[in-house]
């Protein structure tokens, strides 16, 4: 007995195609599309990564065919390195501190009075204190009515005639070293002497 084939789905079931991707995919022309070569490119291995593939491949061979056979037998000694005079006198003297800790008692303690002093402060300081209001005061509510008009006269200082020949003087330099013709110069031969010391300057020497 054949099964009955389902029903097609009906058209308001499909799924629907937003409007502007089917106008392009019904406006799209395989004519606009671009002739393209595909090139594979295949990249050798550097010296380098040889070494390196090859210490691999050998770490991995040495550990697949390592025999255990070859092990030697050894025995483990364990040592138990006793503690010395300083340790022992300091773990007994922590273990100490930590039992007065734990087995302090409270009622040993003395009442005491806590006294919250505020001491005032002295002529100076308030002095200062009253300047500094007076100044703070002063600042925020001046009046820039109280202002008087001035002209600022801007004064222009001649140099006199030593600066200006000291003036001509270093222009002068900068203009010979500007202007210096190098092919004025003679040819000199440098000859390096190293003379040897005296008689008298060993015999210093020696002495000192």
């Amino acid at each position: 007995m054949s099964c009955p084939m389902p029903a097609p789905p009906a058209l308001k079931d499909l799924p629907k195609v937003a409007g502007d991707l089917k106008s392009e995919l019904e406006a799209f022309k395989a004519t606009n599309l671009k002739n393209a070569d595909t090139q594979e490119k295949i990249v050798l291995p550097s010296a380098e990564d040889v070494a390196q593939e090859r210490s691999h491949n050998a770490l991995f061979a040495s550990v697949e065919n390592f025999k255990a056979s070859s092990l030697k037998k050894t025995d483990t000694r364990e040592k138990i390195v006793l503690p010395n005079a300083k340790d022992v006198a300091a773990e007994k003297t922590e273990k100490a501190l930590i039992e007065g800790i734990e087995h302090f008692e409270k009622n040993k303690l003395k009442h005491t009075e806590t006294q919250e002093k505020n001491p005032l402060p002295d002529k100076e300081v308030v002095l200062q204190e009253k300047n500094h209001q007076n100044l703070l005061s002063g600042v925020e509510h001046f009046d820039k009515a109280t202002m008087k008009h001035t002209t600022t006269t801007e004064k222009f200082v001649l140099p006199d005639s030593e600066v200006i020949q000291l003036e001509k003087g270093q222009r002068q330099l900068i203009s010979g070293i500007e202007n210096f013709d190098s092919s004025k110069l003679k040819h000199a031969e440098t000859c390096e002497k190293n003379p040897l010391p005296t008689k008298e300057i060993i015999d210093q020497e020696k002495c000192a």
